[in-house]
Protein backbone atom coordinates (compact mmCIF):
# COMPACT_ATOMS: atom_id res chain seq x y z
CA UNK A 1 0.00 0.00 0.00
CA UNK A 2 1.59 3.26 -1.17
CA UNK A 3 0.01 6.66 -0.58
CA UNK A 4 1.08 10.22 -1.21
CA UNK A 5 -0.30 11.31 2.17
CA UNK A 6 -0.82 9.13 5.23
CA UNK A 7 -2.44 10.68 8.28
CA UNK A 8 -1.88 8.95 11.60
CA UNK A 9 -4.77 9.76 13.88
CA UNK A 10 -8.43 10.56 13.32
CA UNK A 11 -9.31 13.40 15.68
CA UNK A 12 -10.16 16.92 14.50
CA UNK A 13 -6.57 17.58 13.40
CA UNK A 14 -6.25 14.39 11.39
CA UNK A 15 -9.71 14.59 9.85
CA UNK A 16 -9.28 18.22 8.79
CA UNK A 17 -5.91 17.35 7.29
CA UNK A 18 -7.62 14.53 5.41
CA UNK A 19 -10.29 16.88 4.10
CA UNK A 20 -7.76 19.35 2.72
CA UNK A 21 -5.51 16.66 1.27
CA UNK A 22 -8.51 14.96 -0.33
CA UNK A 23 -9.67 18.20 -1.90
CA UNK A 24 -6.16 18.50 -3.38
CA UNK A 25 -6.77 15.13 -5.10
CA UNK A 26 -4.10 13.41 -3.02
CA UNK A 27 -6.38 10.55 -1.88
CA UNK A 28 -5.03 10.54 1.68
CA UNK A 29 -5.17 7.51 3.91
CA UNK A 30 -6.35 8.02 7.49
CA UNK A 31 -5.05 5.43 9.93
CA UNK A 32 -7.76 5.75 12.55
CA UNK A 33 -5.81 4.44 15.51
CA UNK A 34 -6.84 3.14 18.92
CA UNK A 35 -9.58 5.75 19.43
CA UNK A 36 -11.29 6.59 16.12
CA UNK A 37 -12.43 10.18 16.20
CA UNK A 38 -9.92 11.12 18.87
CA UNK A 39 -10.39 12.33 22.41
CA UNK A 40 -13.34 14.53 21.45
CA UNK A 41 -15.52 11.43 21.08
CA UNK A 42 -15.47 11.12 24.88
CA UNK A 43 -17.32 14.44 25.20
CA UNK A 44 -21.07 14.02 25.35
CA UNK A 45 -21.91 17.47 23.95
CA UNK A 46 -19.73 19.97 22.10
CA UNK A 47 -21.08 23.51 22.23
CA UNK A 48 -18.00 25.53 21.26
CA UNK A 49 -17.21 24.24 17.78
CA UNK A 50 -18.04 26.93 15.19
CA UNK A 51 -20.99 26.29 12.93
CA UNK A 52 -23.26 24.41 15.32
CA UNK A 53 -25.94 26.54 16.97
CA UNK A 54 -27.20 23.51 18.83
CA UNK A 55 -24.68 21.33 20.63
CA UNK A 56 -23.38 18.25 18.86
CA UNK A 57 -22.07 15.06 20.40
CA UNK A 58 -18.32 14.59 20.19
CA UNK A 59 -18.76 11.28 18.38
CA UNK A 60 -21.20 12.85 15.92
CA UNK A 61 -18.85 15.74 15.23
CA UNK A 62 -15.91 13.43 14.52
CA UNK A 63 -18.07 11.16 12.37
CA UNK A 64 -19.36 14.11 10.34
CA UNK A 65 -15.81 15.35 9.78
CA UNK A 66 -14.71 11.89 8.69
CA UNK A 67 -17.61 11.49 6.26
CA UNK A 68 -16.85 14.90 4.78
CA UNK A 69 -13.24 13.88 4.15
CA UNK A 70 -14.33 10.56 2.63
CA UNK A 71 -16.73 12.41 0.33
CA UNK A 72 -13.76 14.11 -1.31
CA UNK A 73 -11.66 10.96 -1.66
CA UNK A 74 -10.02 10.20 1.67
CA UNK A 75 -9.75 6.56 2.72
CA UNK A 76 -9.71 5.10 6.23
CA UNK A 77 -7.83 2.19 7.70
CA UNK A 78 -8.87 0.70 11.03
CA UNK A 79 -5.43 -0.04 12.37
CA UNK A 80 -2.76 1.15 14.76
CA UNK A 81 0.68 2.11 13.55
CA UNK A 82 3.13 0.14 15.68
CA UNK A 83 6.36 1.07 13.90
CA UNK A 84 7.42 4.04 11.80
CA UNK A 85 10.63 4.28 9.81
CA UNK A 86 11.17 7.93 8.89
CA UNK A 87 14.79 7.52 7.80
CA UNK A 88 14.04 7.73 4.08
CA UNK A 89 11.22 8.48 1.66
CA UNK A 90 8.89 6.87 1.05
CA UNK A 91 8.42 6.42 4.76
CA UNK A 92 7.57 2.94 5.99
CA UNK A 93 4.71 2.46 8.44
CA UNK A 94 3.80 -0.90 9.95
CA UNK A 95 0.35 -1.64 11.37
CA UNK A 96 -0.64 -3.87 14.26
CA UNK A 97 -1.92 -6.35 11.69
CA UNK A 98 1.49 -6.60 10.07
CA UNK A 99 0.62 -4.59 6.97
CA UNK A 100 3.15 -2.18 5.48
CA UNK A 101 2.12 1.27 4.32
CA UNK A 102 4.49 3.42 2.28
CA UNK A 103 3.97 7.16 2.52
CA UNK A 104 5.47 10.02 0.51
CA UNK A 105 4.39 12.36 3.31
CA UNK A 106 3.13 11.73 6.82
CA UNK A 107 0.91 13.92 8.95
CA UNK A 108 1.08 12.97 12.62
CA UNK A 109 -2.14 13.74 14.48
CA UNK A 110 -1.95 11.18 17.26
CA UNK A 111 -3.13 13.58 19.97
CA UNK A 112 -2.52 13.39 23.69
CA UNK A 113 -4.12 11.43 26.49
CA UNK A 114 -5.13 12.93 29.84
CA UNK A 115 -2.94 11.74 32.65
CA UNK A 116 -5.26 9.68 34.79
CA UNK A 117 -5.49 9.35 38.54
CA UNK A 118 -5.58 5.56 38.17
CA UNK A 119 -7.93 5.10 41.11
CA UNK A 120 -11.03 2.91 41.52
CA UNK A 121 -14.13 4.40 39.90
CA UNK A 122 -12.29 6.64 37.45
CA UNK A 123 -12.84 4.59 34.31
CA UNK A 124 -16.27 3.30 35.33
CA UNK A 125 -17.61 6.83 35.85
CA UNK A 126 -15.98 8.48 32.85
CA UNK A 127 -18.50 10.86 31.22
CA UNK A 128 -20.77 10.28 34.19
CA UNK A 129 -19.20 12.89 36.39
CA UNK A 130 -15.53 12.30 35.57
CA UNK A 131 -14.30 14.75 32.94
CA UNK A 132 -10.92 15.89 31.71
CA UNK A 133 -12.15 19.10 30.07
CA UNK A 134 -13.88 21.80 32.10
CA UNK A 135 -14.11 24.04 29.03
CA UNK A 136 -16.04 21.28 27.26
CA UNK A 137 -18.23 20.05 30.08
CA UNK A 138 -18.42 22.79 32.70
CA UNK A 139 -21.86 23.97 31.62
CA UNK A 140 -23.38 20.60 32.53
CA UNK A 141 -22.43 21.16 36.17
CA UNK A 142 -24.44 24.32 36.58
CA UNK A 143 -25.76 24.46 40.13
CA UNK A 144 -23.78 21.38 41.16
CA UNK A 145 -20.62 20.69 43.14
CA UNK A 146 -17.23 20.04 41.58
CA UNK A 147 -13.75 18.80 42.44
CA UNK A 148 -10.55 19.64 40.60
CA UNK A 149 -7.43 17.56 41.19
CA UNK A 150 -4.12 19.32 40.65
CA UNK A 151 -2.20 22.43 41.58
CA UNK A 152 -0.69 23.80 38.39
CA UNK A 153 -1.84 26.51 36.02
CA UNK A 154 -4.12 24.16 34.08
CA UNK A 155 -5.86 22.97 37.24
CA UNK A 156 -6.47 26.49 38.48
CA UNK A 157 -7.50 27.84 35.09
CA UNK A 158 -10.00 25.04 34.62
CA UNK A 159 -11.13 25.37 38.23
CA UNK A 160 -11.76 29.09 37.88
CA UNK A 161 -13.71 28.40 34.71
CA UNK A 162 -15.86 25.88 36.60
CA UNK A 163 -16.75 28.47 39.24
CA UNK A 164 -18.93 30.11 36.60
CA UNK A 165 -21.25 27.13 36.95
CA UNK A 166 -20.78 25.17 40.18
CA UNK A 167 -22.03 26.19 43.59
CA UNK A 168 -18.78 25.12 45.24
CA UNK A 169 -15.43 23.82 44.08
CA UNK A 170 -12.89 21.80 46.01
CA UNK A 171 -9.31 21.71 44.72
CA UNK A 172 -7.41 18.65 45.89
CA UNK A 173 -3.64 19.10 45.84
CA UNK A 174 -0.97 16.73 47.06
CA UNK A 175 1.19 19.53 48.44
CA UNK A 176 0.65 22.39 50.88
CA UNK A 177 1.37 25.04 48.25
CA UNK A 178 0.41 25.51 44.62
CA UNK A 179 2.70 25.18 41.62
CA UNK A 180 0.72 27.63 39.50
CA UNK A 181 1.80 31.14 38.59
CA UNK A 182 1.37 33.85 41.20
CA UNK A 183 -1.54 35.54 39.44
CA UNK A 184 -3.41 32.24 39.07
CA UNK A 185 -2.82 31.43 42.72
CA UNK A 186 -4.17 34.81 43.80
CA UNK A 187 -7.31 34.40 41.74
CA UNK A 188 -7.99 30.92 43.09
CA UNK A 189 -7.15 31.66 46.71
CA UNK A 190 -9.42 34.69 46.77
CA UNK A 191 -12.35 33.07 44.95
CA UNK A 192 -15.19 32.57 47.45
CA UNK A 193 -16.43 29.43 45.71
CA UNK A 194 -13.11 27.60 46.03
CA UNK A 195 -11.73 25.73 49.01
CA UNK A 196 -8.64 23.55 49.15
CA UNK A 197 -7.80 20.10 50.42
CA UNK A 198 -4.07 20.40 50.97
CA UNK A 199 -1.57 17.54 51.23
CA UNK A 200 -4.19 15.17 49.89
CA UNK A 201 -4.63 12.61 47.15
CA UNK A 202 -7.74 11.00 45.67
CA UNK A 203 -7.94 7.32 46.57
CA UNK A 204 -11.32 6.52 45.04
CA UNK A 205 -14.10 8.07 42.99
CA UNK A 206 -17.44 7.02 44.45
CA UNK A 207 -20.75 6.47 42.69
CA UNK A 208 -22.98 3.94 40.98
CA UNK A 209 -24.66 5.48 37.92
CA UNK A 210 -22.89 8.81 38.40
CA UNK A 211 -20.28 10.45 40.62
CA UNK A 212 -21.45 11.15 44.15
CA UNK A 213 -18.15 11.77 45.90
CA UNK A 214 -14.45 11.13 46.26
CA UNK A 215 -12.43 9.52 49.00
CA UNK A 216 -9.24 11.43 49.80
CA UNK A 217 -6.27 10.65 52.01
CA UNK A 218 -4.15 13.25 53.78
CA UNK A 219 -0.50 12.47 53.10
CA UNK A 220 0.66 13.94 56.41
CA UNK A 221 -1.89 12.43 58.79
CA UNK A 222 -2.91 9.39 56.71
CA UNK A 223 -6.52 10.21 57.59
CA UNK A 224 -9.19 9.56 54.95
CA UNK A 225 -12.53 11.22 54.38
CA UNK A 226 -15.36 11.34 51.89
CA UNK A 227 -16.07 14.56 49.99
CA UNK A 228 -19.47 14.72 48.34
CA UNK A 229 -19.40 16.04 44.78
CA UNK A 230 -21.15 15.73 41.42
CA UNK A 231 -18.08 16.02 39.23
CA UNK A 232 -14.37 15.22 39.28
CA UNK A 233 -11.94 17.00 36.96
CA UNK A 234 -8.39 15.61 37.07
CA UNK A 235 -5.86 18.11 35.72
CA UNK A 236 -2.54 16.51 36.46
CA UNK A 237 -1.23 16.84 32.94
CA UNK A 238 -1.47 15.21 29.52
CA UNK A 239 0.70 12.58 27.90
CA UNK A 240 1.37 13.26 24.19
CA UNK A 241 1.02 10.18 22.02
CA UNK A 242 4.45 10.62 20.47
CA UNK A 243 6.22 7.50 21.71
CA UNK A 244 6.03 5.94 18.25
CA UNK A 245 8.50 8.52 16.94
CA UNK A 246 11.02 8.46 19.80
CA UNK A 247 14.55 8.90 18.52
CA UNK A 248 13.38 10.05 15.10
CA UNK A 249 11.60 13.35 15.76
CA UNK A 250 12.48 16.10 18.22
CA UNK A 251 10.25 16.59 21.25
CA UNK A 252 10.21 18.99 24.14
CA UNK A 253 10.87 17.89 27.71
CA UNK A 254 7.26 16.70 28.07
CA UNK A 255 7.28 14.60 24.90
CA UNK A 256 5.33 16.96 22.63
CA UNK A 257 6.53 16.94 19.03
CA UNK A 258 8.37 20.07 17.97
CA UNK A 259 7.36 21.74 14.72
CA UNK A 260 8.03 25.10 13.16
CA UNK A 261 5.22 27.59 12.57
CA UNK A 262 4.36 25.74 9.35
CA UNK A 263 3.73 22.39 11.11
CA UNK A 264 6.97 20.91 9.74
CA UNK A 265 8.97 18.53 11.89
CA UNK A 266 12.73 18.12 11.55
CA UNK A 267 12.22 15.42 8.90
CA UNK A 268 11.24 16.81 5.47
CA UNK A 269 7.87 15.43 4.46
CA UNK A 270 6.72 14.75 8.01
CA UNK A 271 4.26 17.17 9.58
CA UNK A 272 2.44 17.22 12.91
CA UNK A 273 -0.71 18.87 14.17
CA UNK A 274 -3.12 18.90 17.07
CA UNK A 275 -2.62 17.83 20.66
CA UNK A 276 0.55 15.86 19.96
CA UNK A 277 2.08 19.29 19.36
CA UNK A 278 -0.15 21.67 21.30
CA UNK A 279 -0.03 21.55 25.11
CA UNK A 280 -1.59 24.99 25.60
CA UNK A 281 -5.01 25.21 23.94
CA UNK A 282 -6.03 21.58 23.34
CA UNK A 283 -9.29 22.53 21.61
CA UNK A 284 -10.97 20.86 18.66
CA UNK A 285 -11.05 24.09 16.68
CA UNK A 286 -7.34 24.82 17.12
CA UNK A 287 -6.48 21.22 16.26
CA UNK A 288 -8.58 21.49 13.10
CA UNK A 289 -6.74 24.65 12.10
CA UNK A 290 -3.38 22.98 12.55
CA UNK A 291 -4.58 19.99 10.54
CA UNK A 292 -5.46 22.33 7.71
CA UNK A 293 -1.98 23.86 7.84
CA UNK A 294 -0.27 20.47 7.86
CA UNK A 295 -2.23 19.27 4.83
CA UNK A 296 -1.50 22.41 2.85
CA UNK A 297 2.19 22.08 3.68
CA UNK A 298 2.16 18.43 2.60
CA UNK A 299 0.49 19.44 -0.68
CA UNK A 300 3.14 22.07 -1.35
CA UNK A 301 5.93 19.69 -0.38
CA UNK A 302 4.72 17.04 -2.83
CA UNK A 303 4.38 19.62 -5.60
CA UNK A 304 7.94 20.79 -4.98
CA UNK A 305 9.26 17.22 -5.03
CA UNK A 306 7.48 16.55 -8.29
CA UNK A 307 8.94 19.71 -9.83
CA UNK A 308 12.45 18.79 -8.68
CA UNK A 309 12.08 15.27 -10.07
CA UNK A 310 11.00 16.59 -13.48
CA UNK A 311 13.82 19.10 -13.45
CA UNK A 312 16.32 16.32 -12.72
CA UNK A 313 14.92 14.22 -15.57
CA UNK A 314 15.21 17.17 -17.92
CA UNK A 315 18.85 17.72 -17.00
CA UNK A 316 19.61 14.02 -17.36
CA UNK A 317 18.03 13.95 -20.80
Amino acid sequence: MHRKVVIIGSGPAGLTAALYAARANLEPLIVRGLQPGGLITTTNEVENYPGFIESIGGYDLANTMEQQAIKFGAETLDAIITHADLSERPFTLTTDGGATVLADTVIIATGASPRKLNVPGEDALANRGVSYCATCDGFFFRGKRGVVVGGGDSALEEGLFLTRFVTELVIVHRRDSLRASAIMQERALTNPKIRFEWDSVVEEIVGEEKVTGIRVRNLKTDATKLIETDGVFPFIGHVPNSQLFAGQLATDESGYLITDHRRRTGVPGVFAAGDVVDHIYRQAVTAAGEGCQAAMEATWFLAEQEFLAKQAESVAA
